[in-house]
């Protein structure tokens, strides 16, 4: 019944945002680009893990000693005052490590969106489709982050989402969104469940160099049988210090249903912090540490007594000569309190690797 009662308050949004702007604008053509990206990478793990995939809770630039395309993707945008639309097709390590839950061809979509703009001012925009995800900082997109590699929170949390999102920008302060999903970073729903998730997200930006943001997901991972409910919330700070100088503070927090109906909740939790330096426009260096503890293997199972409680620390350099190519180089270390991480004949709980890429990014191009 709620399905049928949300699906309804979409269609009439659309209805009523269609009939109430019956104007020009409607009448222009859009804008049609093409734009690109491409990450090559070479990762050295000092543990020499047996095979090439190196841990199970990363999924970009997670190979040992090879060679590899971690993401290549061409996106096509159609650009509109009254409407909008993106459709991304990607391949790399990243899409078959992050996308194997998804069957067929659908491991290759990025992004593939239509959106439509519900009232005269564009302030209120309703979007459908697969979307990037509305959580954490970091995108699957190296060049736009500040260290080569993702965070255990950026990384063990959505990239993408499938699904509808309502996004109200009142000003230029404000951004406030809503969404029905298909469940925690999945296009296809999840044989078994009927029940949709949810999430929203709240940013503000009080000046030009802060960024403040909540956003949460509400819903489930698992069939009806054994469904538990689960709760995130995801926040960060992103601060312009000095025109050198800036900070990112993130802090996730999750619980989820021991069992179906249960009211007893496992937990999880991962702060970050990370420092960026910028030498000049062309040399930049940043420094990373980072905290996640998993207990109960939620998100991260590990069958070990504690579970995964790992601390992090990397440093990351950036070399770009200009701003559509980077060639970045990081090292990072893992700690845990139990012994997860693989080497040649034995498990231990230290993990040191270090870590090159060159990425470039094609600019978007009008193609009209």
């Amino acid at each position: 019944m709620y399905r049928r009662i949300v699906t309804f308050f979409l269609f009439f949004l659309v209805s009523q945002g269609s009939t109430a702007q019956d104007d020009s604008l409607w009448q222009q053509q859009p804008d049609l680009s093409i734009s690109g990206f491409l990450d090559v990478f070479y990762v050295y793990d000092f543990n020499q893990p047996q095979g090439a995939e190196r841990q199970s809770f990363l999924f970009n630039h997670n190979r040992h000693n090879e060679f590899n395309l971690n993401l290549g993707l061409v996106k096509f945008g159609i650009k509109h005052p009254k409407y909008r639309a993106n459709l991304a097709i990607h391949t790399g390590t990243y899409a078959n490590d992050n996308y194997a839950a998804e069957p067929g061809l659908l491991k290759n979509i990025f992004e593939a969106t239509i959106g439509i703009a519900l009232n005269k001012k564009n302030s209120l925009w309703l979007d459908a489709g697969v979307f990037p995800s509305h959580i954490g900082f970091e995108s699957a997109i190296s060049m736009d982050n500040m260290t080569l590699t993702r965070s255990l929170s950026a990384e063990n949390s959505p990239y993408f989402l499938s699904g509808a999102k309502l996004t109200f920008h009142p000003n230029d302060k404000w951004e406030i969104a809503g969404m029905i999903v298909n469940g925690w970073q999945r296009i296809q729903r999840l044989e078994g469940n009927s029940l949709p998730s949810f999430g929203t997200q709240v940013s503000y930006r009080p000046t030009n160099k802060v960024v403040l943001n909540w956003s949460t997901f509400i819903g489930t991972d698992d069939p009806d049988t054994t469904r538990r409910i689960r709760y995130f919330n995801n926040f960060y700070g992103q601060f312009q210090l000095t025109d050198k100088f800036d900070l990112i503070a993130g802090f996730d927090v999750g619980i989820q249903q021991k069992f179906r109906g249960d009211s007893a909740y496992d937990i999880w939790f991962a702060p970050v912090l990370i420092g960026r330096y910028a030498i000049n426009t062309t040399w930049r260096f940043a420094v990373r540490a980072e905290y996640y503890q998993d207990e109960t293997g939620i998100i991260i199972p590990t069958e070990t007594t504690n579970g995964f409680q790992t601390t992090g620390l990397s440093l990351n350099i950036d070399y770009s000569p200009t701003q559509n190519i980077m060639c970045r180089f990081e090292g990072r270390w893992f700690n845990s309190k139990d012994d997860i991480f693989e080497t040649t004949t034995d498990l231990t709980n230290d993990n040191f690797f270090i870590g090159t890429s060159i990425a470039i990014k094609f600019a978007e191009t009008k193609i009209n």
